[in-house]
């Protein structure tokens, strides 16, 4: 036989994709602590929703394709009277739950924030317990609404704990497409067969580069990433349920697979390794670690790795608010991770640039005492020369440790130290948070405080009465587990 043939054998699919599939179609969530913490993250997820409607560079992508369109049992968007069919349902909840940067995330060897799935999931959960009702069937509950969110959850996360798409300049939204796809196939009622299929053309989809999340050319892109990518999902897990044959070498096919084209090449030379270096490795199987670990964004609508940064400038703010104009330095103490990412120097050209520098979000609030989404708007910039000011005298600086702990299964930290010097010689302490309030390592203070967040972000959007009764069936898990989804998603049309 010419060696010049291939030899065309159909192979089993890839063990990772038989893994994902096999985890959404047989676990079972018995987790506690997940299905509650799932819970406090439904809620913070819609409340930045909620928020991010108040921005029309948000509000403009929202809505039908084409206006006028009639959905029958469309999928609701929260906070608006659109009903929509699922993929655009969907882009449009990914993308307002994104666009703040102020949802939850999840920090290792990738990045991101798992519940950007919640478009998917809740745009495919309403408009299936729309249709059941309409057949005379049992809805669809929110307690599966929640179960999907913690396998959503696990998934993204589980592949970020080891593998690094950033490195070979692939963005994380491709781990959204992955969850979303598995879970809302499964909610589908996807076989085995359609579930594999499914999960097999994420991998040999189109994937998003990162470019639009760093200097020069971050941009607002990053902010609706997320809902294209949730959205992407949706149609992925849609086309396998119509019978549409899967890639079962996706992965792992010589010089056409995912692991070849697009998981080979990083600062390592990792392309001159044996074939089983360049493959996904995992540490652990999939059960419910995630989304009993997620960190939080309670305090601030910041890239999380600056989370710390801005906790610390908050505690400073008032030792140095009345001598600005005499500081010398400014030194942040930081972890490698949040310079590779959000450490940059320059003009910064628009809100998405400014919420992705750590020397922005830090001079904010050493200036202000707080940091809100308002304050990245050109108008406060350009208002507020002393921002720009502070940048320029910023030192970035990696501590070893807060590296290394960073990465420790058992720390998982995202630490941040600064110090203010001044031109007469004098000193700020150095104020140094290693855990966010939103680490689990804080959960207990930061549940309430997540609380008032989402009452806050309630009010932004409803009346009094509306909102404390959303707010009082978010905070009951069994009454909430037991709601139709159909019923859920009505109380939040407008």
């Amino acid at each position: 036989m010419s060696a010049n043939v291939d030899l065309n054998v159909r192979p089993d699919y890839d063990q990772v994709i038989q893994d994902v599939a096999d985890y959404v179609l047989t676990y079972k969530v018995k987790s506690a602590e997940a299905l509650n913490t799932a819970r406090n993250c439904l809620m913070d997820t819609l409340g930045c929703g909620l928020l991010a409607l108040r921005f029309p560079e948000c509000t403009k992508h929202l809505g039908p394709f084409v206006e006028g369109t009639v959905v029958p049992h469309g999928a609701r968007v929260p906070g608006t009277s659109f009903r929509l069919d699922p993929l655009k349902a969907a882009w449009d909840i990914g993308c307002m739950v994104r666009w703040l940067d102020y949802n939850d995330t999840w920090l290792a060897a990738e990045w991101g924030h798992p519940s950007d799935n919640l478009g998917g999931i809740l745009a495919v959960a309403d408009h299936l317990s729309q249709q059941r009702v309409a057949r005379g069937e049992a809805p669809l509950s929110m307690r599966a609404v929640l179960d999907a969110m913690i396998m959503a959850h696990e998934i993204q996360g589980v592949f970020a704990l080891e593998n690094s798409f950033n490195r070979v300049g692939l963005d994380h939204v491709l781990l959204v497409k992955l969850a979303s796809t598995a879970v809302c196939a499964r909610l589908m009622g996807a076989t085995r067969e359609q579930l594999l299929s499914a999960i097999s053309h994420v991998f040999v989809d189109g994937q998003a580069l990162r470019t639009y999340r760093h200097a020069p050319n971050a941009g607002s892109r990053k902010s609706w990433a997320a809902g294209d990518a949730t959205s992407r999902g949706v149609r992925l897990a849609d086309i396998a349920m119509r019978g549409e044959m899967g890639i079962p070498g996706a992965l792992s096919a010589p010089q056409w697979g995912f692991y070849d084209v697009l998981f080979s090449h990083t600062n390592n030379d990792l392309a001159l390794k044996p074939v089983a270096a360049r493959q996904f490795s995992f540490s652990q199987g999939f059960a419910s670690y995630v989304m009993e670990n997620v960190l939080f964004k309670i305090s601030f609508p910041a890239e999380f790795h600056a989370q710390t940064a801005c906790e610390a400038a908050v505690i400073l703010h008032p030792q140095i608010r009345d001598r600005l104009h005499e500081i010398d330095r400014i030194v942040i103490t930081t972890h490698e991770s949040a310079i590779r990412i959000i450490s940059k120097v320059g003009t910064l050209a628009n809100p998405a640039d400014r919420d992705h520098c750590i020397q922005y979000m830090t001079a904010v609030p050493l200036v202000f005492g707080n940091l809100v989404a308002e304050q990245y708007e050109d108008d406060f910039h350009a208002a507020h020369p002393i921002i720009d000011e502070l940048r320029e005298k910023m030192e970035i600086v990696e501590d070893p440790r807060y590296t290394r702990e960073y990465l420790e299964a058992d720390k998982r930290s995202i630490a941040n130290a600064v110090q203010v010097f001044f031109k007469d010689g004098s000193s700020s302490m150095q104020v140094a948070v290693e855990y966010p309030v939103g680490h689990r390592r804080r959960r207990a203070e930061g549940i309430a405080l997540l609380e008032d967040k989402f009452r806050a972000n309630l009010a932004t959007r409803f009346s009094a009465q509306r909102s404390a009764q959303i707010f009082h069936l978010c905070k009951d898990q069994a009454a909430l587990e037991a709601t139709p989804v159909q019923r859920f998603m009505d109380m939040w049309v407008i």
